[in-house]
């Protein structure tokens, strides 16, 4: 007689990992606060060990500071030279990941892309506030996009290498003011992207990869000094 397999459950460190990460998103932490990891075990209502193995993975990320002695802090404001210097990062990385992936496309891979592009428009569209679900929605399909072309391109080097930024480039997210004006322009920017891969020209649609990042980076220094000077 066949036996039904339940589902695995999701190790409990990888809850408090994703439960903490919505709390980031969610705008409940502020740069440079302090993680009581004691009252987070209260509050999550879980022992203080897989909240550690969650600290631990978010302190790789670069989301989360560990300071000896101290515990745990939320990750300050990036500086304009590290915002910078990761923007510059994108730029080397992300027009080669899109050119390899624009010649490796596959009816279901442009479907995904489709999709979450119009996930982005959605959310663009949709009223926002600080914390509010629609932003994390948002930040969610942006993610989406870029995990989606690093994954097609077939060279699993690069792609580690974007996953490495990942972290980085969420920590970024976490503090940035989302106006509605630059909402939609990522989603025309991503449109584009898209549009050039559909149509199999590689080499555009690596070019309209650098100008999404370039236009990127220079949104991400004007929302890093309105946070700042907020």
């Amino acid at each position: 007689m066949a036996t039904t397999r339940r589902p695995a459950r999701q190790p409990l460190a990888d809850q408090m990992y994703e439960a903490l990460l919505g709390q980031f998103m969610d705008g409940l932490w502020s740069p440079g606060q302090a993680l009581n990891i004691g009252a987070l075990s209260r509050e999550l209502n879980v022992s203080q060990t897989p909240l550690r193995e969650a600290l631990a993975r978010l302190e790789h990320t670069g989301l989360v500071h560990r300071e000896a002695l101290k515990g745990y802090r939320v990750a300050p404001l990036f500086t304009e030279h590290e915002l910078i210097k990761l923007m510059d990062a994108r730029l080397v990385l992300e027009p080669a990941l899109t050119y390899e992936a624009a010649r490796r496309t596959t009816p279901e891979f442009l479907a995904e892309l489709r999709e979450s592009v119009e996930e982005l428009k959605q959310c663009a569209d949709a009223p926002r506030s600080a914390g509010s679900t629609s932003v994390r929605a948002y930040w969610s399909a942006d993610e989406r996009f870029h995990l989606l072309i690093a994954e097609q391109s077939g060279n699993p080097f690069l792609a580690s290498a974007y996953r490495a930024l990942g972290g980085h480039v969420q920590r970024f997210r976490l503090f940035t003011e989302l106006g509605s004006s630059e909402a939609h322009s990522p989603a025309r920017e991503h449109t584009a992207v898209y549009d050039a891969m559909a149509a199999g020209d590689a080499d555009g649609a690596a070019e309209r990869m650098r100008q999404h990042i370039e236009n990127a980076k220079t949104r991400a220094l004007s929302d890093r000094q309105a946070v700042a000077t907020a």
